[in-house]
């Protein structure tokens, strides 16, 4: 699989050595992943996708949650880009792969998947910048998704 400088995710090591991932997590790494892909490569999002099913050595992940976390970010790209640019200090072709990637995952599973509470959005979003994106990405991560949030999700953040 071509990571092209991006962490490698699906490792036989990585997936020996954190069994306790669960599979809605490690379906967004792989998502991420094909995110991250799509953007340094302009691959064909469906290439992509195949590619990373037909990986082996990915460990549990959940295969639906994956496609659809995949298939829903790349389908409506420009509509989370355009939902993410008020809250972003630079242009988008200025963030890292990384940042983009998780970015556009958590925009995508904020606006389109509201059964999943925003907090878990966010959080799952920080963990992956952690994880894979650079020393303090995470914390520009948390504060777009945390505006975006109150925007898309108004009525649950106000709840809280």
């Amino acid at each position: 699989m071509n990571n092209l400088g991006m962490n490698n995710l699906a490792t036989e090591q990585e997936v020996k050595k954190a069994p306790n991932k669960s599979p809605r997590h490690r379906a967004r790494e792989l998502a991420l992943q094909g995110v991250y892909q799509w953007r340094v490569t302009a691959g064909d999002d469906a290439k992509i996708e195949k590619q990373i099913h037909a990986e082996k050595n990915l460990g549990r992940y959940d295969k639906k949650l994956f496609s659809k976390l995949l298939r829903g970010t790349l389908s409506q790209h420009t509509g989370f880009e355009a939902l993410l640019a008020p809250y972003l200090d630079r242009p988008l072709a200025e963030l890292s792969p990384v940042e983009f990637a998780v970015l556009m995952l958590g925009a995508f599973e904020l606006s389109q998947h509201p059964e999943v509470p925003y907090k878990v959005v966010i959080n799952e979003a920080v963990e992956l910048a952690k994880t894979f994106g650079g020393t303090d990405g995470h914390k520009y991560v948390n504060g777009v998704l945390d505006k975006l949030a109150a925007q898309v999700r108004a009525a649950e953040v106000a709840a809280k």
